[in-house]
């Protein structure tokens, strides 16, 4: 016979569940939530390890409800929730009945091949921003996006809804200033700084061979460290009153460029 579903807001796993939301347990715990059908889907695509998965098909969309159920990588069938209890443990407005919980291992990056851009995060921190940028470079076919700086959290719920799951189909790796200045040196990218004061637009940079697009938080700006290491600086034009872009924004501006320079300015097939 089925189980009924959990209803109890005092069970357990959903007390579980919302303690999950907090960073500091999901680091002690070494697991973070994947909550939505799309965000799942991209997460198994990826092969990520999943320890429970958790539903509630009066909430499903169509995308939840073509999820592979039975065939989920998990030892246990997935756990089914009231619609009270999953809107207790979600983190969403309007949730569509998924979630699972994800072990938190490391993903080495991928060896580059020929021509690659990468994109270089120095201190950001609010996590839409970095969802977004995952799911514009993914979207631009960055070949990684490193992670520099110690308040980034790749687990936070938010982040990767912003991302739509781009966090587990990018090649991302959270390094410090020094292992990711070796890493880009020892594959021999050239570094280009995005940069509001710099006399060279990005649409006249060269970002067709193999780059590494730094970009910093928009109130600092890249670090002292990344302005010197850098091989170029590159600007983008600001013709009006406001004097930067949103992060998310600049980045898109230049992943999409380099991807046309990499095209050699053909249609993409």
């Amino acid at each position: 016979m089925k189980p009924a579903p959990i209803a109890s807001l005092q069970n357990p796993q959903l007390k579980r569940l919302v303690r999950l939301r907090d960073r500091r347990e999901r680091l002690r715990e070494g697991v973070f939530l994947i909550e939505g059908a799309r965000e799942l889907s991209r997460a198994l695509q990826a092969g990520v390890l999943l320890e429970q998965v958790f539903t509630c098909p009066e909430l499903h969309s169509p995308e939840a409800r073509d999820l592979p159920w039975a065939s989920l990588p998990v030892s246990e069938p997935a756990t089914e929730l009231s619609r009270a209890a999953f809107e207790k443990v979600s983190g969403r407005e309007g949730p569509d009945g998924v979630l699972a919980v994800a072990r938190s291992e490391p993903r080495p990056l991928p060896e580059p091949l020929g021509s690659a851009a990468v994109l270089v995060l120095d201190g950001l921190e609010k996590p839409g921003n970095v969802g977004a940028l995952l799911r514009t470079a993914d979207g631009a076919g960055a070949h990684a996006t490193l992670l520099v700086g110690d308040g980034l959290d790749l687990g936070n719920p938010n982040l990767i809804r912003a991302s739509q799951g781009s966090v587990f189909t990018q090649p991302t790796a959270a390094l410090s200033q020094a292992d990711a200045l070796s890493w880009l040196r020892e594959h021999g990218f050239t570094l280009l700084a995005c940069t509001p004061h710099a006399a060279q637009t990005y649409w006249d940079a060269p970002l067709s061979g193999r780059v590494a697009l730094l970009l910093g938080t928009e109130h600092t700006g890249l670090s002292a460290f990344w302005q010197e290491a850098a091989d170029l600086h590159l600007s983008i034009p600001m013709l009006g009153q406001a004097d930067s872009l949103n992060v998310a924004t600049a980045g898109a501006l230049v992943l999409y460029e380099a991807l046309r320079q990499r095209a050699g300015r053909q249609p993409l097939e």
